[in-house]
C-alpha cells in the first residue's frame, strides 16, 4: 500500500498542475521550421516550470495570426498585433517582452544598391510583411506618408520573406524588422543597407488572454522571467537564440500595458491616414 500510495504522489507531482493544454500565439516573423526550432524549447521549459502546458501556435501569414488575435484565439502571444485599435476587445493583457535593445523600423536594400535615400523610392515597388506589421509597415509608412513620397507595396506574408525577396532582388526595397534583419543576415550572410531607421520601441510584447485564471498567467509570467537567472533555461535559451542568429541579453523581463501606448498611437495613426 505504500509503495501504491509513493508511486501516486510521484505521478501527481509529475503531471502538469493544469490539465488544460493553453496556446501561445507567435506572429509569424520566420517559416514554419525555424519558428519551431525557436519557441519550441523555450514553451517546453517554461511549461515544466509553472506546471502548465503549452503549446505552440501560429499561421501561415502574419496577417492569418493577426486575424486570430484579433477573435481572441491564442491564451498566451508574442505579437504586437494586439496594439491596434482593431484588437482592443480581444484583452490581451501584457506581462513580459524580450530583454535587450528596443526595435526600429528599417528601410533596407541590397549593399550594392543604387538606392541612396528615400526619395529614389518614388513610384517603385516595395515589400512589406502584411499591413498589420508594426516597425515593418506602420512605422515606415507614416514616414513616407510624411516625406509624401508613394510606393507600390507588396506583401510577403512574413518578414523573412520580404528579406529573402530583397535579397534575391525581386523587389528594389523592404521595410523590416531591426532586430529580424540583423539576425537573417548574420545566418546568410547578407549584405545590406539602410536607407532609413526610426526611433525605438519595445520589443514585442508577450500577453495573456483574460479568459486565463490569473494563477495560471502568473506562473508562465515568472517562469518566463526567471528563465535567464536559471543554469538550464540560460542554456536553453542560448541554444535557440543560436538557431536565429540572435545575439545576448537572452531571456525576458516584466513589462506593463502602458509601456506600448505610443506603438498603439502610431497604430491609431497609419489607420486614420489610410481611412480604415
Amino acid at each position: 500500500m505504500k509503495h501504491f500510495v509513493a508511486a501516486a504522489l510521484f505521478l501527481s507531482l509529475a503531471l502538469p498542475a493544469w490539465a488544460e493544454t493553453f496556446s501561445f500565439g507567435v506572429t509569424s516573423l520566420r517559416n514554419a521550421t525555424i519558428t519551431a526550432q525557436y519557441w519550441n524549447p523555450i514553451l517546453d521549459y517554461a511549461g515544466r516550470k509553472s506546471g502548465v502546458t503549452l503549446e505552440l501556435a501560429t499561421r501561415k501569414t502574419a496577417q492569418e495570426v493577426s486575424n486570430a488575435e484579433a477573435r481572441g484565439e491564442f491564451d498566451f502571444l508574442y505579437s504586437n498585433h494586439i496594439l491596434m485599435p482593431s484588437h482592443a476587445a480581444a484583452g490581451y493583457r501584457i506581462f513580459a517582452r524580450p530583454a535587450g535593445e528596443p526595435i526600429r523600423g528599417q528601410i533596407v536594400v541590397p549593399e550594392n544598391s543604387p538606392l541612396r535615400s528615400l526619395r529614389d523610392l518614388e513610384g517603385m515597388r516595395m515589400g512589406f510583411p502584411s499591413k498589420v506589421a508594426f516597425v515593418a509597415y506602420a512605422v515606415p509608412m507614416v514616414e513616407l506618408l510624411r516625406e509624401g513620397i508613394t510606393v507600390k507595396p507588396v506583401m510577403a506574408g512574413n518578414m523573412e520573406g520580404i528579406i529573402a525577396q530583397v535579397r534575391a532582388d525581386e523587389i528594389p526595397a523592404g521595410a523590416v524588422n531591426s532586430k529580424v534583419i540583423q539576425a537573417y543576415a548574420a545566418r546568410e550572410d547578407f549584405k545590406y543597407r539602410a536607407l532609413w531607421t526610426s526611433a525605438p520601441y519595445l520589443d514585442f510584447p508577450v500577453s495573456v488572454h483574460p479568459r486565463v485564471p490569473e494563477a495560471v498567467a502568473q506562473a508562465v509570467r515568472d517562469a518566463l522571467v526567471g528563465m535567464a537567472q536559471d543554469p538550464e533555461g540560460l542554456k536553453i535559451l542560448k541554444a535557440s537564440a543560436a538557431v536565429i542568429k540572435q545575439g545576448p541579453p537572452y531571456g525576458f523581463v516584466p513589462a506593463l500595458d502602458a509601456e506600448y501606448d505610443n506603438q498603439r498611437e502610431v497604430y491609431r495613426l497609419i489607420w486614420k491616414k489610410e481611412g480604415r
